[in-house]
């Protein structure tokens, strides 16, 4: 069977939505038994086989390898539609009134959106989608907003796939300790000191660092810490929060702004934020503690990043990496411009390895 190249589609005449739509998914029927694909999808049936050929604007008829090296299709495009077939899944380009399904409609609004892909065993003509899939290589930077309730596939320079499901996500968590007020702490370079802590404020709200964990009579408080608890009335400090949050500033510049915001969000959710430090992140959290005597392991990896920055594909891939080995999942709070300390939201996204 033949097929035109007509604008952005691929036109394939009678018969061809009985061979190609309903029995396997592709493209999408028009009039009289008609199909219209998309490029992507007739550079995969003529990898297959089932196209002889395209005919071009020219009327020269183009096979395999002249079509993919034509400037109609996306060679990545069509590497990540090959592996998700080959993978048994049915998928629709992301185009208007591409697909019956009512589900897939709504990706279809987004332009970050390539692919729609359908669970196994479903396609275009059910209302239900398993994916939401773009496709970049590993060079592209792809931006925060874009990400959440997508998949990245990433093509390296080696043409070797990796998927990295992206979700906008809720982070909550049940730890909680009444804690007393007006605790007398000492501001130094860059923490402050609890010279006569109660113990609550350690053992029970894990907050600090014993000086000697034998004695644990004297707390280190990282300016993060100090912070928040001089705002919440517990701590009290020559200068109160605003000579801490002033020393944060001096050692740090704007970004202790933004990391104090996601400190005191994840405080204000009952999880406890630690610095991630050894782990490359800014934070790892504990969602549900009780008591630092019978502490599991944090769950999370936070960075704390703008809600404008880009996302290197690479840097991505390193990040869930790390967190993947360490059995951690890795979350990037987003902070806009209004997200000093005390401001805008913040928002939670969370970025993990997927094998479709």
């Amino acid at each position: 069977m033949e097929a035109t190249l007509s604008g952005d589609v691929v036109r394939a005449g009678d018969q061809a939505r009985e061979r190609f739509y309903d029995s396997s998914g592709y493209g999408h029927p028009v009039d009289a038994g008609a199909l219209e694909l998309a490029p992507v999808e007739a550079a995969h049936l003529l990898y297959r086989g089932d196209l002889d050929a395209v005919a071009g604007p020219d009327g020269e008829a183009m096979d395999f390898r002249a079509f993919l090296a034509s400037a109609a299709v996306s060679e990545t495009a069509f590497l990540v539609y090959k592996d998700l077939r080959d993978r048994g899944f049915y998928l629709s380009p992301a185009r208007a009134g591409w697909t019956d399904s009512q589900a897939a409609r709504s990706a279809i609004d987004d332009p970050a959106v390539d692919f729609v892909v359908y669970p196994r065993g479903s396609g275009p003509w059910d209302d239900e989608v398993a994916y939401r899939v773009a496709v970049v290589s590993e060079r592209e930077d792809v931006p925060a907003a874009a990400l959440g309730d997508l998949v990245l596939a990433v093509v390296d320079e080696e043409s070797e796939l990796t998927y990295l499901e992206t979700e906008r996500r809720e982070i909550a968590g049940t730890s909680d300790a009444d804690l007393p007020g007006g605790v007398s702490g000492e501001l130094l370079s860059d923490r402050v000191l609890l010279w006569d802590p109660p113990e609550a404020l350690y053992d029970r709200a894990f907050y600090g660092q014993p000086l000697d964990d034998q004695r644990g009579d004297v707390i280190q408080l990282s300016l993060l810490e100090a912070a928040y608890l001089a705002r919440e009335g517990v701590l009290d400090v020559d200068g109160g929060t605003e000579a801490v949050v002033a020393r944060g500033r001096e050692v740090e510049g704007e970004r202790f702004d933004r990391r104090l915001r996601v400190y005191e969000s994840l405080r204000d959710r009952g999880v406890v934020p630690k610095t991630g430090y050894k782990f490359g992140a800014d934070f790892r959290t504990y969602a549900d503690v009780q008591s630092v005597e019978d502490l599991g392991h944090s769950e999370l990896l936070v960075r704390v990043v703008g809600a404008e920055n880009t996302f290197s594909p690479r840097d991505l891939a390193l990040d869930v990496r790390l967190a993947h080995g360490v059995r951690k999942e890795m979350v990037f709070a987003l902070v806009g411009d209004d997200g000093a300390a005390g401001g805008g939201d913040v928002e939670w996204l969370s970025v993990t390895r997927l094998t479709p």
